[in-house]
């Protein structure tokens, strides 16, 4: 049984092109936070999804809050949209393992753990 965990897992990486060195890193946070490799990989590449769409205009995508709610969200990280309230301490969110979104309901910046990214659409 473990063998064929072992072989899905390394066929979906074999599908998956790490496109640099923080979605590797990303990818290994998440799975020592679900104890899955695979879902570290999926989530990774959602995650590289979602901020490629946020760069480029605002995304729509779900992600579970802290207390286990399901959160809808549109967002971005553009800077023409975003930069009048970017105010930040030059700290990354992903130092934390998060992604930082300017929410475009709230007009403020939130995030969310990696590894709680549900669906990016």
């Amino acid at each position: 049984m473990k063998n064929n965990a072992i072989a899905t897992t390394c066929k979906m990486m074999s599908n998956l092109a790490i496109v640099n060195e923080m979605t590797a890193v990303r990818a290994n946070v998440i799975a020592n936070r679900t104890n899955s490799l695979a879902i570290g990989i999926a989530k990774s590449a959602m995650i590289n999804e979602l901020k490629s769409k946020m760069k480029n205009g605002v995304a729509h995508f779900f992600y579970c809050k802290k207390d286990g709610s399901l959160r809808e969200a549109f967002g971005t990280i553009n800077a023409a949209l975003a930069e009048a309230t970017t105010t930040g301490t030059g700290i990354s969110r992903e130092n934390y393992a998060t992604c930082a979104y300017y929410d475009c309901q709230v007009g403020g910046w939130r995030s969310f753990r990696w590894e709680t990214l549900v669906q990016v659409l």
